[in-house]
Order: C-alpha cells, then sequence, then structure tokens
C-alpha cells in the first residue's frame, strides 16, 4: 500500500472507494439512521453519489481549499455525505454536538469566519448570524448532479492539508479548536488496517459486519467508529442517539448487531437493564468466574439471546471504565475493547487488541506512538497522530513542542499494557499534602446499593481544600450515609468522604459523551456547601420531572397521587422515556401502565418516599387518556397485553391479494353503495415517499372511504391504524358479547388484517411499540392512515385531535395529507339515506411538512385545524 496514495489515504479509502470501489457494491447499505420511528438507509453508491453532489455544490459557491464550513447535526447519512464532499475539496470541516448550545455555536461561528453553515433544519433556525445556510434533510432532494468530465478532487491535498477544526470543551477547561491533518487521522488509521489484514478471512461468513454507533461524530471517538473504521471492512453503520437500554437491546437484535460503539455510560445503562430483566444475574456472575470464555458463553446464553447470537463486542471509550463495570460484561462473555485517546492525537494513543484484551488497561501504545510518563505519572506522547496546530484568533497556529502534555495519569505494567489512573487536572490535595484521586473514590461509592453516580469535587474551606462526594442516590439520606461508610472501609484513611451532598436532579450534569461535567458540580458545591441533607433531595427530582411534562409550577406530589391525575397517554410515554433516559431504569409498557400512583413509581425507582404534599398549580386538561372527573379515585387493573403487529402483511401475495380485493371488490362496492364524490383540495402531486394520511372519524367504512378516494398508486401501499384492544379482542376471540360472535372474531381479524394492511394504536400500553411499527411500514414504502381523533364522532362533528399525532407526526418526520370525510354526520343521524345519497364528498388536502420544533399538542392543533378547515371549505 503507497503510503499517503494519490489524494492521502483518507481520500483513497473513502471518497475514492465510495466513488470507485464501491460502485461494484453500490447497493450494499452503508448508513442506517435510527431517528423517530423511522430507519433510513443509505447505500455505499447513494453515499458516494450525495458526497460529490456536495463538493460540486461547494464549487459552484466558489469556497476553495482552506475555507471553512460548519458542520452542525445530528448523526446521518447527509452529515457523513457533507464531511467527505469537504474533504474531497480541502475545505475545513468545523463540526459541532448537535446537544450544543446556540451561544456555544454562534462563538464557534464568529471565530471561524465559514463560508457555509450545514445543518438541521431545528438547529439552522436558532442561529442569529446571516451566514448562508443548507439544511441537511434537504441535501439529496436540492443538490445537482455534478457536471460530467469535471474534477472534483482538489489537486493541492497532501498529507499536511488541513482537515478539519474540532473544538473540544473538557469538563473543566474552555473551548479551543484543535487542528487535524490527514497526516494525523492516517497515522491513527494505519497500524489498524495493517492488523485488520491478518484477520478479514475471518470476517467472511459474518459479513457485514454491523455498528451500533451511539456517539456524536463531532467527537474523535465518535468519527474513529463512525467514518474511519466501518469502511475499512465494508460495514454498516448504525446512527442511534438515544440512549434507552431497552431500545439499544431490541435494534442490536433486531438489526443483527456485531458491535456496539459507545461511551461507559451506555453500558452502564445496559447492565441496569439487564440485572433488573434477570433475577440473581450478579450471584450467577460469582459462581461463573474462572470458567472459560466458551463455558461463560453457554452459561449466559440467556443474556446473549436478549442481544442476539451476532453481537459480541463493546468498543469503549470518551470516558474511564470503571473496573467493575469492564469485570461485568467480561464475565458474560462478551469481548470488551478499550482505547486511549485525545482530540488532540486525532483518536487513539493505547488500543487494546480485540483478541487480547488486557483486562482493567486501556491496551499498549499502537505502532508510531511515542510515549514517556512522567515523574508525577502524567503521560506524554509524540507521533504523526499529535495534532500540532490550533485555531486561535482567526487563523491556524503551529506548536513548536512535538510533545503533548496530556494532562491524564497512568502506571505501566510488566506486559506494557497502560493502566488509566485519572486527569492531573482533578486530584485533590489536601491540606495535610495528600493527593486524592476521585476516580478511586468515585469508584468506591458507585459499587453501593443505590449508588447510581457520584462525582468527588474540591470545595475551599477555612481549613484548606476538601474532597466532597456530590451523590446521586436512590434512598433515605440514612441509607445514604451507609453506603458512604461502606465505601470509606475499603479506602485508605485519607481518601475516605468525609463531606457529601446529593444532587437534587436526576443525574449529574454531562457532555455529550457521558463524562461528568465537574465544573458544574463544584460550581454547585460552592454555592451550596457540603453539609448533607437530613433527606434524599433527589426524591424531588421526580415531582419536577412530572412538572415540566405537564407544563405546571414544580413541587412535591403525594406518594399516594394518582398518576393519571396529572399525566394522559402521551405524558405517560414522554414520562417513561425520560426516566430511561435520565435513570436507566427500564420499565416496560404494560408495567408502567400498572403503576397507578405516584409512590408505585417512587417504590418502583428506589426513590425515598415523599409525604403528602399535593401540586400545586393547574393541572393540563384533555388529551388522550385523560380520566373522566368521577368523583375519586378509580381501581385500575392491568392485564398485560401483547399486542401483535404482523410484517406478514407486507408479503408480496398477500399485498397481490389485496390488490386484487380493493380493486376487484372494495372500490366497486363503495361506488355502488355510497357514491362519493372525490374533490382534490390545493395542489396534489404523487408522493415520492410515504406519507401520514389523517381523517375524520365518523364510520366504520372510514378506512374504505379515504382508499377509494385515494390515486390507485397510493391506495396499494396504505397501512391502517386501528384500535388495538379492539384487534386484539377479535384476534383472542373474546368480548364480543355471545359465542358465536366470538367464535368468528378471529376470523374478522384476519380477514381485516389481510384486506386492509391493518395494525393495533392501543389507547394505553404499547404506545411506543405500536409508533415504531408505523415508522417501520414507511421505511417499506407504506402510507400510515391514522384517525387522530381516536373514536367514531357521533353526529360527524369533528373532535380534538389526541396529541399522540402530534408525537408521531414529529418523530416519524413524514409530510401529512390531510383528508376530510365530508356528509357522513347527516347520514349516520338519518337525516338522509345511505344508499347513492349524492352527499357524501372526500376531500383531499395538500400535504404539510411538520413543524418539529413544536409540541405534540401543538402539532395536532396544526393538524385538527387541516382537516377542519377540509370540512368548512
Amino acid at each position: 500500500m503507497q503510503r499517503y496514495g494519490i489524494l492521502t489515504l483518507i481520500v483513497r479509502l473513502h471518497l475514492a472507494t465510495l466513488v470507485n470501489d464501491y460502485r461494484r457494491c453500490g447497493t450494499q447499505r452503508a448508513v442506517v439512521v435510527h431517528r423517530g420511528n423511522r430507519q433510513p438507509v443509505c447505500t455505499y453508491g447513494e453515499l458516494a453519489d450525495l458526497a460529490e453532489r456536495f463538493a460540486a455544490e461547494l464549487m459552484r459557491r466558489q469556497i476553495a481549499a482552506g475555507d471553512r464550513v460548519v458542520l452542525w447535526g445530528q448523526n446521518s447519512a447527509e452529515w457523513v455525505a457533507a464531511f467527505f464532499g469537504c474533504v474531497l475539496r480541502g475545505v475545513l470541516v468545523v463540526p459541532l454536538d448537535a446537544s450544543g448550545g446556540v451561544e456555544f455555536a454562534e462563538r464557534v461561528i464568529a471565530e471561524t469566519q465559514p463560508r457555509l453553515v450545514a445543518g438541521d433544519q431545528a438547529l439552522l433556525m436558532r442561529l442569529a448570524s446571516g451566514l448562508p445556510r443548507m439544511a441537511l434533510e434537504e441535501l439529496a432532494a436540492s443538490l445537482a448532479y455534478p457536471t460530467p468530465g469535471v474534477c472534483l478532487q482538489e489537486e493541492s491535498l497532501g498529507p499536511d492539508t488541513p482537515l478539519q477544526i474540532l473544538f473540544t470543551s473538557g469538563t473543566t477547561s474552555e473551548p479551543k479548536g484543535i487542528v487535524h491533518t490527514h497526516r494525523n487521522v492516517l497515522a491513527s488509521l494505519e497500524p489498524i488496517e495493517r492488523e485488520m489484514q491478518k484477520y478479514l478471512r475471518y470476517e467472511r461468513p459474518f459479513h457485514p459486519l454491523r455498528f451500533l454507533h451511539t456517539l456524536p461524530l463531532s467527537h474523535v471517538f465518535g468519527q474513529f467508529m463512525g467514518l474511519w473504521i466501518p469502511p475499512l471492512l465494508g460495514a454498516e453503520i448504525h446512527f442511534e442517539n438515544r440512549l434507552q437500554a431497552s431500545r439499544l437491546l431490541e435494534l442490536i437484535r433486531r438489526q443483527r448487531i456485531s458491535v456496539l460503539a459507545a461511551v461507559p455510560r451506555v453500558l452502564d445503562l445496559l447492565q441496569a437493564h439487564l440485572e433488573g430483566r434477570f433475577d440473581n444475574l450478579a450471584g450467577r456472575l460469582d459462581s461463573a468466574r474462572g470458567l472459560r470464555i466458551w463455558q461463560r458463553w453457554w452459561r449466559f446464553r440467556d443474556v446473549h439471546r436478549e442481544f442476539g447470537f451476532k453481537f459480541w463486542a463493546f468498543v469503549c471509550g470518551g470516558a474511564s471504565l470503571s473496573p467493575q463495570l469492564e469485570q461485568f460484561w467480561s464475565d458474560l462473555g462478551f469481548a470488551l475493547i478499550q482505547g486511549y485517546g485525545m482530540t488532540e492525537t486525532a483518536a487513539l494513543i493505547t488500543l487494546n487488541h480485540p483478541f487480547h484484551i488486557g483486562r482493567g488497561t486501556i491496551g499498549k501504545p499502537l505502532p508510531g506512538r511515542e510515549i514517556r510518563i512522567g515523574g508525577d505519572g502524567e503521560i506524554l506522547v509524540r507521533g504523526e497522530m499529535v495534532a500540532g496546530s490550533r485555531w486561535q484568533n482567526g487563523r491556524i497556529e503551529r506548536s513548536s513542542d512535538p510533545w503533548l502534555a496530556t494532562g491524564d495519569l497512568v502506571e505501566q505494567d510488566g506486559e506494557g499494557q497502560l493502566h488509566f489512573l485519572g486527569r492531573k487536572s482533578e486530584i485533590i490535595v489536601t491540606p495535610a499534602g495528600l493527593n486524592i484521586h476521585p476516580e478511586d473514590v468515585e469508584a468506591a461509592l458507585n459499587r453501593q446499593p443505590g449508588m447510581k453516580a457520584s462525582a468527588v469535587v474540591p470545595l475551599e474551606t477555612p481549613a484548606g481544600t476538601e474532597a466532597v462526594a456530590v451523590l446521586v442516590f436512590r434512598g433515605t439520606a440514612g441509607q445514604a450515609q451507609s453506603a458512604i461508610d461502606a465505601a470509606n472501609a475499603g479506602l485508605p484513611e485519607f481518601q475516605r468522604v468525609r463531606h457529601w451532598r446529593i444532587w437534587p436532579q436526576l443525574d449529574l450534569p454531562r457532555t455529550a459523551i457521558g463524562k461528568v461535567q465537574r465544573r458544574k458540580v463544584s460550581e454547585w458545591i460552592a454555592a451550596h456547601g457540603a453539609e448533607p441533607p437530613t433527606a434524599a433531595d433527589g426524591s424531588d427530582a421526580l415531582s419536577e420531572l412530572i412538572a415540566a411534562i405537564t407544563r405546571t409550577r414544580p413541587a412535591k406530589i403525594a406518594d399516594d397521587a394518582r398518576l393519571d391525575q396529572y399525566l394522559d397517554s402521551l405524558a405517560r410515554v414522554q414520562l417513561q422515556t425520560e426516566l430511561e433516559r435520565r435513570l436507566g431504569v427500564s420499565i416496560g409498557d404494560e408495567e408502567f401502565e400498572g403503576l397507578a400512583t405516584l409512590g408505585q413509581l417512587r417504590d418502583r425507582l428506589g426513590f425515598e418516599p415523599t409525604g403528602t404534599t399535593s401540586l400545586s398549580g393547574s393541572r393540563r386538561d384533555g388529551g388522550a387518556g385523560t380520566p373522566e372527573a368521577d368523583g375519586g379515585a378509580r381501581e385500575v387493573h392491568c392485564e398485560p397485553a401483547q399486542f401483535s403487529y404482523p410484517r406478514w402483511t407486507w408479503w408480496g401475495w398477500v399485498q397481490a391479494l389485496r390488490v386484487l380485493f380493493q380493486e376487484g371488490v372494495m372500490r366497486p362496492l363503495v361506488w355502488l353503495l355510497a357514491a362519493p364524490t372525490v374533490k382534490l383540495c390545493g395542489r396534489f402531486q404523487p408522493p415520492e415517499q410515504a406519507l401520514l394520511l389523517i381523517a375524520n372519524h365518523v364510520t366504520a367504512f372510514d378506512a374504505a372511504l379515504v382508499l377509494y378516494a385515494l390515486p390507485a398508486a397510493m391506495r396499494r401501499r396504505v397501512a391502517i391504524a386501528m384500535a388495538g384492544e379492539m384487534l386484539e379482542d377479535w384476534r383472542h376471540a373474546r368480548g364480543q358479547g355471545n359465542l358465536l360472535l366470538n367464535f368468528v372474531a378471529p376470523i374478522q381479524y384476519g380477514l381485516v388484517t389481510t384486506l386492509f394492511n391493518v395494525f393495533p394504536l392501543p389507547r394505553g400500553a404499547g404506545f411506543r411499540r405500536s409508533f415504531a411499527h408505523a415508522g417501520e411500514a414507511m421505511d417499506h414504502g407504506y402510507h400510515v392512515l391514522v384517525f387522530p381523533e381516536g373514536h367514531r364522532s357521533n353526529d360527524g362533528a369533528l373532535q380534538p385531535f389526541r396529541a399522540g399525532i402530534g408525537l408521531l407526526a414529529s418523530e416519524s418526520k413524514a409530510r401529512i395529507l390531510p383528508v376530510a370525510l365530508k356528509g357522513l354526520g347527516e347520514l349516520k343521524l338519518g337525516r338522509r339515506h345511505w344508499f347513492r345519497s349524492g352527499s357524501l364528498e372526500v376531500r383531499i388536502g395538500e400535504a404539510v411538512e411538520p413543524d418539529t420544533r413544536l409540541g405534540p399538542e401543538q402539532i395536532a392543533e396544526l393538524l385538527h385545524d387541516a382537516v377542519s378547515a377540509l370540512l368548512n371549505s
């Protein structure tokens, strides 16, 4: 292999490969984005085309080598294509974290003076800057194809050409711009690619490898696992930014993921989920220690079944990994690969070999890295991967010192493996002159029951600098003190915790990759002091979260308060999602539906019970699932509902049967019996993408009327949401009033499901799974029809839309086509005869884009207005 190729190895490996080599397998999937309830797929060929088109757009705009382009958006195929389009033209990419604040983005823009800002539409609209912008969501539709014969490759590219500027902000320091060159990234990739060649023949039976990627591409570890490694293997990369344990496991199993790239925080969430899912998992792990890896794999095959049997490894970085977390996953029989690097080194300094893992270490230095360990344990590194330039004062400034002082403390064992000890800047020096390493204390604390997270930070006192432990703890103040005493028993005397406080929120403040923001914790402890509270403050965070979701004034809610007094069905979905995202506690839909009171939810989460103070502030009325005022609490019976979401309705022969029925039976019957008039209101163009169809609901025949009115190409590919509870009663032959009707109900279920492609939309538990099925149907090219009122109107008057339609629209990111059934109310009330009355009209409106900046309730109101306008026009 030539060392730097024609355009440097990066371009050869990625762009030239995409544009040339991947033409042979251009239909192979490259990127799958799991966003909302959709899973758009981009092949290698499509990714290559989009990168070239973006490069051509840069040429058209006269954005030249050395100019800057800011990329500010969620991970996506468009993000990757825009990045490589810039690389091809020699334009410096300035990636920004999509979860970062607009103030930070504005400051970076002012510092770098980019010629273009490309990003997610919702983020771009927050910018006050008047710079040219380009929405990533619109790239595929808006970019022209390059003129044939025009060379898109910048001729001046070389190893030392600047590639990107990464603005990084540590947990304690101000952001700084690190300039990577092509050489820096190549130096990180070359030794890994050489080692890969030894094992590629073993990869063939498992091809394609699939990586589940949970890291921002604006971060160096995220780029390493999302941009550089997958093309070396021809692997699929799956992007997911919602860190919910149950969702991640479902994706890993369903998509047959091979490797999960994540920070330790994600592994911690998955551990908590598994410990709740499997009884006595800790005891089983203790009994399995010392077994060979294949024996451990067989012992925990039920756990491996949760991941799917193609999954085998975690690649972990971005933050230090606790020994307990590493031992947990290793004992289960999974490969856990750690590396160490930083933004200034363009990726990795050390790496654990996937097949020779040094437990408790961050691996050995990779070839081409020269390291030395200072007298205080700080690691210094030198090599071609070290970024020798910074972006300062509006230009690139080079450093004269080839050695990079990392600020990290390590020790090296006899086998050359490095053990991470912590950040030099975070060492706390006590008045006695002793050094406290926060990571050591935090590791002891985090092992204790009820301890969800901890941060040990310094506090200036009249006696000098003292170490304070800030805890996220589930339980009483007395239980927290007992946990601290247990942790202290295993610590040296000078490291023992003497001052502590409970953090008032559900989790400590963290960066986008899960690192605790120690500066914010230090500022908080400096303002509040270190005296332990008399009660666990964290128990009140649940009330605050509920108040934020329901838009009421935060205050404590009584333990005996019924959740349905404050939360409609949509709000319960939001609370369920937030609890899993923030706490790592996975509560299934059926289990969550069975939690009737706040006290039951507190018990499930492990919070300390509160008093009987009630929530002050008015409650939001309306919405799906809001209970009627019945004068008191009602008994809740929760029988787990296992809704069926059939995919066999998408099989070719079933689709053909459905088309024959619709064209040969349904449409002639609708024409003969109802003779509805179809009216197009506004511009209507055949859609290129799947639409979300919404209509008012008056009779049991509404779906047939909507299908009748749609163009043939559309009506033949429609999936219809139907009351989940009704479908389940049909499927299980129950609830029909008598034995005969119960007997024929399964036949009714089979016919309706086959001939109309229906799927369940539950009123309560199962909400999220139904939305996921709707998104999957759209990904298969089906338009999804929903009746947002949730029930039939008695008189034809349009009822309020449930807020769930707003959430579905927001997650689906699909255009919405409103349909109005006019005249059904009078027919239903008997004022006119049904048979060919001439009064029935099906009005089709103009497809609209959902405004994802709005909340679900606001979107539902806008869609209600759209259907109302059709009815009244």
